[in-house]
């Protein structure tokens, strides 16, 4: 997959190490699930989850990653991760924008769907700015550092997309 400023590569092995970094930085790690080597070893292993690191097109330089999981019976698409390290220079929306396009025209799911935490505006605003509509709060559903963390179900139907396309 790729972008105007972007191109995406499939995960292996040796980027488990960069999605890691990617986690646990300070700027993403209160918003972003943390995965262990084992675990992301076995995503890049199942065939129902999409594992990618996003790379700039000018400099090869990987600037983030997203994980997705797929539910091909009810054509559901989860945006489990996303991180990009350089922020507020368009690089999320130009993600997202393909991701959409990717989800609803190449692999024709119905729905796509991701959850944020409560206390994360930027992402809530960034992801309402896109069109994804609330749908719910999962309340204290999640245990980090800071607290048990209501979830915030966000979502885009097919239709929606299409109508907006």
């Amino acid at each position: 997959m790729e972008t105007n400023r972007l191109f995406l590569t499939q995960a292996t092995p040796e980027d488990i190490e960069t999605i890691m970094t990617f986690e646990q930085d300070p700027d993403n790690r209160k918003f972003v699930f943390r995965g262990t080597y084992e675990e992301h070893l076995r995503e890049i292993d199942d065939p129902n989850v999409g594992i990618y690191v996003v790379r700039k097109k000018e400099s090869q330089q990987a600037i983030g990653f997203l994980i997705y999981d797929l539910d091909l019976e009810s054509e559901r698409f989860e945006l489990r991760r996303v991180a990009i390290s350089e922020k507020n220079q368009g690089f999320g929306r130009e993600l997202f924008n393909r991701v959409f396009e990717h989800a609803f025209e190449e692999l024709h799911m119905n729905k796509l769907w991701l959850d944020v935490y409560h206390d994360n505006e930027v992402g809530i605003h960034f992801y309402e700015s896109l069109g994804m509509v609330r749908e719910g709060v999962l309340r204290q559903n999640h245990k980090e550092d800071r607290g048990m963390m209501d979830q915030i179900i966000y979502s885009v139907l097919k239709d929606e997309y299409f109508e907006k396309k």
